[in-house]
């Protein structure tokens, strides 16, 4: 890592080039689980007042009724992300009368999967479409999935970098082709390290007993509501949460942009016998888009995603395809339930000094092996991650945690000072040492506090987020918005809905022929 990041690092700093850094844009995606008084999911349907869920750009739903998502407008400044997102929360508030949003990933007590309701879109044939691939992932996967949240860190680097690098590369590429090039390796470099990022940042060690009724586990008991993990960081990123065989064999480790459309285009396309018996259409409706492996590209559940914003009724993999990577999704982040917003400045700045560092390092491709000792690292830190002693493998050798994630810091360092120069103070570099606390001291971790904290009050995993929910509700209604942010959410919430007839109002074709022609893309 350090030999390849260094000689970039050197390259921007020595032609002047650092700026070519500064524009990185910031976007950040949070659901959240609404909740009644009792910590049970809301069985309302999403709140006619906050706009159309088809729609509205910003306020929508994700697999449930009650899973709601926040979306921001991407930003120069993360710390513009997170304002933004803390008015959503603060205008969602003032429409939520007595229900809660679960300020964790793992859901609220759920008595059985009949409580959790498939959101829904309307009736026009894309609502339909986003209904039915729903209805799909409930038949594949089972509906408590679909009541699982977390954050998504959407990241993209500046236009104007990509010809500087390549420049000072010596590549000569097409354009589009470096840039996509780059963010694969990007990508690459994340799945290598990110074992660091669910050490760090994870925040769910224990859930609802709920969640696993009827279901084999070998979780711990902390009491007849809650198990647990001692050690765990992140149960949601576990087999716990998105497994599934149909998806096991896909074995996709981001080596290149023509391979991994090639590879999803197959699993969209190569029919899966467990669901070709299920059936696509029977007399009651639709039971799933398709029966093959994948229905569409989203349903492959990955840490990371190469992302390019598709055009109206332009599938993802097309787009990524005609125009390259714009962007990536980082889906790793567990919402931390300690933080009014499941996450702070800090961590975004220490992501923003982490992604640039995995573009600036290694290259080189990621072979089957290693894609396997990747998973392995990161099942062990997901269910383990701060058990004494706990060793990974690097290059086929054991290596401690503390250790290996010291020399990755060390690395990220190195990007964050050059960070520093564009922000004009040590925010960057502030960022990481506060991370290297947490390698040093594995209580300072969110996973072990969260645990401490239900250990020292002596509450179960539901009324411990319920209180979290709770307090951040009162902190985050205190902000009150700007009468521009008001209107401004006001009118999406209408206009929104506006748009939603309008859409309904002009579809000329059965859903039939639709989803056929959308299917045959």
């Amino acid at each position: 890592m350090s030999a390849t990041l260094e000689q970039n690092l050197k390259l921007l700093t020595e032609s002047g080039q650092v700026l070519a850094l500064d524009g990185i844009l910031h976007g950040i995606e949070k659901e959240g689980l609404r909740v009644d008084p009792m910590a049970s999911i809301s069985q309302t349907g999403h709140p006619a007042e906050l706009g159309s869920a088809l729609t509205h750009s910003h306020i929508t739903t994700d697999y449930s009724e009650a899973l709601m998502e926040f979306i921001t407008p991407a930003f120069k400044a993360s710390g513009d992300a997170l304002s933004f997102l803390e008015q959503l929360h603060s205008y969602t508030f003032q429409k939520l009368g007595d229900e809660q949003l679960w300020s964790a990933s793992m859901p609220c007590h759920i008595d059985n999967e009949d409580a959790i309701q498939i959101a829904r879109y309307g009736s026009s044939n894309v609502g339909r479409l986003k209904y039915i691939y729903r209805i799909g992932l409930e038949h594949r996967y089972g509906k408590m999935m679909q009541a699982i949240a977390g954050i998504h860190y959407n990241f993209s680097l500046p236009e104007t970098l990509w010809p500087v690098l390549q420049e000072l590369q010596g590549n000569k590429d097409d354009l589009q082709q470096f840039r996509s090039s780059g963010y694969f390796k990007l990508i690459r470099n994340f799945r290598r390290y990110s074992w660091l990022l669910l050490y760090l940042f994870g925040a769910s060690p224990a859930l609802s007993s709920s969640f696993l009724c009827g279901r084999q586990h070998d979780l711990d008991l902390w009491d007849d509501q809650t198990l647990y993990r001692p050690y765990a960081t992140s149960l949601r990123m576990s087999d716990l949460g998105y497994s599934n065989k149909a998806q096991a064999d896909l074995s996709i480790c981001f080596n290149h942009l023509d391979t991994y459309i090639k590879t999803l285009t197959n699993a969209i396309n190569t029919p899966y016998p467990a669901y070709q018996e299920l059936g696509v259409k029977t007399d009651q409706g639709y039971k799933q888009l398709n029966s093959n492996v994948l229905q569409i590209e989203n349903e492959y559940y990955s840490d990371i995603r190469p992302k390019r914003v598709a055009q109206s009724g332009e599938k993802p993999v097309h787009a990524l395809q005609d125009r390259g990577v714009e962007y990536i999704e980082v889906r790793n982040t567990d919402i931390n339930p300690l933080l009014p917003l499941g996450i702070d400045q800090e961590q975004a700045d220490f992501l923003d000094a982490f992604l640039v560092t995995c573009l600036l390092s290694d290259p080189s491709e990621v072979s089957d092996h290693e894609c396997e000792l990747i998973n392995q690292n990161n099942n062990l830190i997901v269910n383990r991650g701060r058990e004494p002693g706990l060793t990974l493998t690097l290059n086929d050798t054991q290596v401690s945690v503390p250790e290996w994630g010291k020399n990755i810091l060390t690395d990220v360092n190195k990007t964050a000072e050059l960070l520093n120069q564009i922000s004009g103070d040590q925010r960057y570099s502030d960022a990481v040492n506060a991370q290297q606390l947490k390698l040093d001291n594995a209580d300072l971790t969110p996973s072990a506090q969260i645990l401490a904290q239900m250990k020292a009050e002596n509450l179960s995993y539901e009324a411990f987020i319920l209180q979290q929910s709770k307090t951040h509700r009162e902190a985050l209604s205190r902000n009150t918005l700007s009468p521009e942010q008001q209107s401004y959410l006001e009118h999406m919430s209408i206009s929104s809905m506006e748009e939603q007839v309008q859409i309904e109002q002009a579809d000329n074709q059965s859903f039939d022929q639709y989803l056929a022609d959308y299917l045959a893309q």
